[in-house]
């Protein structure tokens, strides 16, 4: 019997959109859609389990061999490094990257910026790359508020509409990178299920070519 291929997917409406696309690729597992509280489902005959785990834990998932392949974002991939292969770009849950401020905002070159931001590594390297001093704010949610209430001078953070951003009086700056969900394997996952995950693999570009 072939060895089931563990699939860790984001919970939420992009993990909902990935499965589909798994699904029509040939790797559907109908358990997965009964309404119940059950994470973990297999469908024995398409060779697959696949889990349901936060969107942030995935690369954790599939960096540790729990889960063979998983779908992450770009910006989890850019800010924790971890150490998988990326496969492919999905082409949806697309956003970007960006650095924001109050309307009004001006940067003075002589002293240090302050940035608020949840994603400190890709804010580091980037203004590292423009020669820009910082100094990095951590915090977890809510960052829009940190410039309003004289904590940074800017914020780097998701931007999808930019709706909550113009409800704070902010606005978009700079766009560091466009993010989309990416499609990332095991290292060691990948040499052992080599067939199974480049099936999948040549299935889904098909898909996305259509």
């Amino acid at each position: 019997m072939r060895p089931m291929l563990n699939i860790a997917l984001p919970k939420g409406r992009l993990g909902e959109k990935v499965y589909a696309m798994f699904e029509e690729a040939g790797f559907g597992c109908p358990s997965i859609k009964e309404n119940n509280r059950k994470l973990i489902f297999e469908n024995e005959e398409n060779g697959v389990r696949y889990f349901w785990v936060k969107p942030s834990d995935v690369a954790i998932y599939v960096e540790r061999g729990a889960a063979d392949i998983g779908v992450a974002g770009k910006d989890i991939l850019l800010e924790y490094q971890p150490d998988v292969y990326e496969l492919m770009d999905l082409h949806i849950g697309k956003c970007r990257m960006a650095v924001a401020a109050k309307a009004d905002f001006r940067d003075d070159r002589r002293r240090t910026l302050r940035v608020a931001t949840k994603f400190t590594h890709i804010a580091r390297n980037y203004y590292a790359s423009i020669g820009r001093d910082i100094d990095i704010i951590h915090l977890n949610g809510s960052i829009e508020i940190a410039p309003i209430l004289g904590l940074s001078d800017v914020i780097v953070d998701i931007v999808e509409t930019g709706t909550t951003l113009k409800e704070n009086n902010l606005t978009v700056r700079e766009t560091i990178v466009p993010i989309s969900a990416r499609l990332i394997a095991n290292k060691a996952g990948f040499k052992f299920k080599t067939q199974q995950i480049e099936t999948l693999l040549s299935r889904m570009e098909a898909k996305t070519h259509d």
